[in-house]
């Protein structure tokens, strides 16, 4: 009877830890990238990212017009690697993660600080894309702003 008991534990158990596991893979490959940013490191950054990922940035011109702004990847990694360790901290928030099979989308609001202060908040959103069973941040843009970030 305990047998039975213990292999009926260890199978919710690790159903339970599958469940999670999916979910904590899509955040972890995001911090990870954070991370990398924060202590300025090209190499954890670049291996974040599938080779053709996509950064945008959504923003205003000085007419208030929306402008959708495109940045090469080697170049956003070049800026990273360039910054002093500590300087770019951007903070998240994990909202909203949907996933479907190897595809994965995650809506997170953020703060970020540079030299430890306040510089702007938004909005970031991931496309996901599972890829030799590894998540790799395939597409990211953001919204940035200065005000209403409470």
């Amino acid at each position: 009877m305990k047998r039975i008991f213990f292999l009926l534990l260890l199978s919710c158990i690790s159903s339970f830890l599958k469940a999670q596991t999916t979910e904590d893979s899509v955040k972890s490959v995001i911090n990870r990238m954070f991370d990398a940013m924060k202590n300025s490191d090209a190499m954890t950054m670049k291996s974040s990212f599938s080779d053709n990922a996509v950064l945008q940035t959504i923003s205003r011109d000085a007419t208030g017009k929306t402008m959708v702004q495109s940045e090469a990847l080697a170049e956003f990694i070049d800026f990273v690697s360039k910054q002093v360790k500590g300087a770019a901290d951007e903070r998240i928030f994990f909202d909203v993660i949907k996933i479907g099979g190897p595809l994965a989308m995650v809506w997170a609001p953020y703060r970020f600080y540079y030299n430890g202060q306040f510089s702007h908040c938004g909005v970031d959103m991931f496309t996901l894309v599972r890829i030799n069973n590894e998540w790799k941040i395939q597409y990211l843009i953001d919204t940035r702003r200065r005000t209403g970030c409470d």
